[in-house]
């Protein structure tokens, strides 16, 4: 009978679920914060989200990329976008929901507010899992990343998506939900409730804090 603990706290090699990150070897993945998930369109059809985005996560963001760039913690975006105009690489699923954000196109850049520098790494996917559509693993492993704070949207799409797979992967994953949002926040506490498991989470003031500490 498979026994397992659910109670005891569990330390590998030093670390536990509670361990800080350390910010050299740690990496920010700003997930969909891109045009097409702030439109006029989202924001007529989803105002709550919307207002959600704008008001809490975005300034949010903000902070905690700031707190990175000074702390010497990669920055690195992705963004649900094909690799062609007409969408034709895009996943079954994808193609499916007719969910195409072309390539290059204005849906597809990363919100102002947050804007990538000239030398951030940006990868465009065409799945839900940034893992499975990009060469994320790859980049974080030449990085030498050994965690990953993930941000953004959706929660319970995308933003579940990367930290499960991140963790599937050998990576301490980090979740910040007050930087994070999906279309109700009873569908955004329903994901952090399912992926908890699988991260550590923390609120944007208590991550800055710790990207700010002496080492």
């Amino acid at each position: 009978m498979l026994r397992i603990n659910y109670v005891k706290k569990i330390e590998f090699n030093g670390i536990s679920r509670d361990s800080q990150v350390n910010p050299k070897r740690t990496a920010l993945l700003v997930v969909d914060v891109q045009n097409a998930e702030v439109s006029s369109y989202v924001q007529e059809k989803q105002p709550a989200y919307y207002q959600a985005v704008m008001g809490r996560v975005v300034p949010n963001i903000q902070l905690l990329i700031s707190a990175a760039r000074k702390s010497g913690t990669e920055v690195i975006y992705t963004t649900i976008e094909s690799l062609t105009r007409d969408g034709r690489d895009r996943s079954l699923d994808h193609k499916l929901s007719g969910l195409l954000v072309p390539k290059g196109s204005w849906e597809a850049k990363v919100i102002d507010q947050v804007a990538p520098g000239d030398d951030d790494i940006v990868l465009p996917k065409t799945s839900s899992g940034v893992f499975n559509s990009t060469n994320l693993d790859y980049v974080l492993r030449n990085l030498g990343v050994e965690a990953v704070i993930v941000v953004g949207m959706l929660t319970d799409q995308c933003v579940d998506m990367a930290v499960r797979d991140g963790a599937d992967r050998g990576y301490f994953m980090v979740c910040v939900p007050d930087a994070c949002a999906t279309y109700s926040e009873a569908r955004h506490n329903a994901a952090l409730a399912a992926f908890g498991g699988y991260c550590r989470t923390t609120n944007t003031q208590e991550m800055i804090a710790e990207l700010n500490r002496p080492l």
